[in-house]
């Protein structure tokens, strides 16, 4: 475990980009499709149990949570995407608030964006590398629930997501998009994880 993310603590919850820290310093994104294991891999990643929630019932987040690693080191929880139960008219202002969040936001460093491995690479996903490729923001896909497959099925998904990721978004592939597997469950992928968060951060 690194000890930095042992001491992240929650600052606040913002729904317009207005409501966000002065744009300073850096900050790290964690998005993904609702249910995808965004708020169980927050948690393994800072240690602590309870520091994001987590339920059962998709769509939970539905504001940005911002959490504080260090003086002006920032983790953001953006809104889960994806879940059809969510009224249309809040669907379509978290879509306007991500995309104009990925457009203007300089204190940005990376996206850790979060994929089931069962189900990875859903055109909502395609959006999100989409929108980080247009602004050369490097992203790293973890591939959760890695638990939920055998070590060779798991493998094989890995592959074939870098593949595509080197195919279709190949402007920014050779550095600035990667992948990996993560369990939040087993704790697989966790130091891999922590390295990129360090490298997009900067020192403690």
């Amino acid at each position: 475990m690194t000890q930095r993310y042992q001491t992240t603590t929650f600052r606040l919850s913002a729904n317009r980009l207005d409501q966000l820290p002065a744009d300073t310093g850096r900050e790290v994104a964690f998005a993904g499709r609702s249910n995808a294991g965004k708020s169980s891999a927050l948690n393994a990643i800072s240690g602590r149990r309870q520091l994001a929630r987590v339920s059962k019932t998709p769509g939970r987040t539905q504001m940005i949570n911002i959490f504080e690693v260090g003086p002006e080191q920032r983790l953001m929880d953006l809104p889960g995407y994806g879940y059809a139960r969510v009224p249309e008219a809040v669907r379509q202002h978290w879509h306007g608030l991500l995309q104009r969040y990925f457009e203007i936001r300089q204190s940005l460093g990376g996206l850790i964006l979060l994929m089931d491995i069962r189900h990875p690479l859903t055109p909502l996903d395609r959006q999100m590398l989409t929108w980080c490729e247009a602004r050369q923001l490097p992203c790293h896909v973890l591939l959760t629930k890695a638990d939920k497959l055998k070590r060779g099925p798991a493998q094989n998904q890995l592959q074939q997501l870098r593949r595509a990721l080197s195919t279709d978004f190949g402007t920014v592939a050779g550095e600035g998009f990667s992948a990996q597997l993560f369990s939040a469950t087993t704790r697989q992928g966790l130091a891999e994880a922590h390295g990129v968060l360090d490298g997009w951060l900067g020192g403690p």
